[in-house]
């Protein structure tokens, strides 16, 4: 999914909370109000299977950049992941990205850790030899035997999702691209960029060349305040989960405790989004969740949205992917609000 070179490339990620049908309707929406990408999260027990979705999703298109926000290593070997990914591509020629993460929601919910940021290394490494059809040595208990991906699918884009300073040098380092976590927030996003090119650099990368996509919450409307209101559980889980030094550039301080009792399955993919608002209110007051939303995220007019996609882009970024407040809903009326005011003004 490569950005125009006359604005940002603006992206929407969409939950596979439906019927893959259904999904692909709401993605065939936002092709045709002029998005650039779709990306798909990806979470075994929250939603439906990421590249089931895919498949129908690059069927029912013809132009939208489409691409996972992203899949891992854990809950999935390389290999599977490699076969999965060359099935869509193979679809969608030149429009599919496999977005790569640590593993977020997919592995607490049955119990694995994340994954280290050596074993990203040699999986993004594995992936690549995979799809451009080289043989690897797999080593189990009977021992070691040499395979190889057939019909593979050479040039798929691998980007790494990062916020951690050793995984965003690393996707400067092997990516073919950098997810960054850090919202829009001038201060901080300028930190992150920063990790990925001195990974370019450690690579003898030329500085610049790995595209920077970056997510960020988005809504457009008059009453920021009040919108702010609904985002304290996603301010309130970038603390829980190591950002809070990020938080802290922007001037905002939130502890919050490494568990959190009476929100399932986490704050910010809570099944009962008002139950979730009022435990993340203990941490984070209503001050706090309208300065989280101005800095790291996308909240305003179309016209306040608008202007500061256009300064990411002078500063280097080449993509956004919009987020809606939600995880069990298709983005609609972020996309209708977007399509409608924000796109046409870009």
């Amino acid at each position: 999914m490569t950005a125009s070179t006359e604005r940002v490339s603006v992206g929407v990620r969409v939950p596979p909370c439906d019927r893959a049908d259904r999904i692909t309707a709401t993605v065939r929406r936002a092709e045709r109000l002029g998005f650039d990408a779709a990306w798909f999260p990806d979470s075994q027990l929250l939603w439906r299977d990421v590249f089931t979705t895919l498949t129908a999703a690059a069927l029912g298109t013809e132009r939208i950049g489409l691409g996972t926000a992203v899949t891992n290593l854990a809950t999935r070997h390389p290999a599977v992941v490699a076969s999965a990914a060359r099935s869509v591509a193979e679809l969608a020629p030149g429009r599919f990205t496999l977005g790569l993460g640590v593993g977020n929601s997919s592995v607490g919910p049955v119990g694995l850790r994340q994954s280290t940021t050596g074993e990203m290394r040699a999986g993004l490494a594995l992936l690549r030899s995979l799809l451009d059809g080289e043989e690897h040595e797999f080593a189990g208990p009977a021992g070691t035997v040499r395979s190889r991906l057939r019909d593979p699918q050479p040039g798929v884009p691998l980007h790494l999702a990062a916020s951690g300073p050793r995984n965003l040098r690393l996707a400067g380092e092997a990516a073919d691209g950098a997810i960054l976590l850090s919202g829009v927030s001038p201060r901080t996003l300028s930190g992150a960029t920063a990790r990925v090119r001195e990974g370019e650099r450690a690579a003898g990368r030329a500085v610049g060349t790995v595209p920077v996509t970056v997510s960020a919450y988005c809504e457009v409307t008059d009453d920021v305040e009040a919108a702010a209101r609904r985002i304290k559980p996603i301010c309130a889980s970038i603390a829980q989960n190591g950002g809070a030094p990020f938080l802290a550039l922007a001037g905002i301080h939130v502890d919050v405790p490494d568990t959190v009792e009476g929100v399932y399955p986490d704050l910010v993919h809570a099944e009962d989004w008002d139950a979730a608002v009022k435990v993340a209110s203990a941490w984070v007051d209503d001050v706090t969740a309208l300065r989280f939303a101005e800095e790291f995220c996308l909240f305003g007019t179309a016209d306040d949205i608008a202007r500061r996609l256009r300064a990411l882009h002078a500063d280097g970024v080449g993509g956004v992917f919009l987020q809606h407040v939600g995880s069990y809903d298709p983005p609609t009326e972020l996309i209708e609000a977007v399509g409608a005011s924000v796109l046409p003004a870009l």
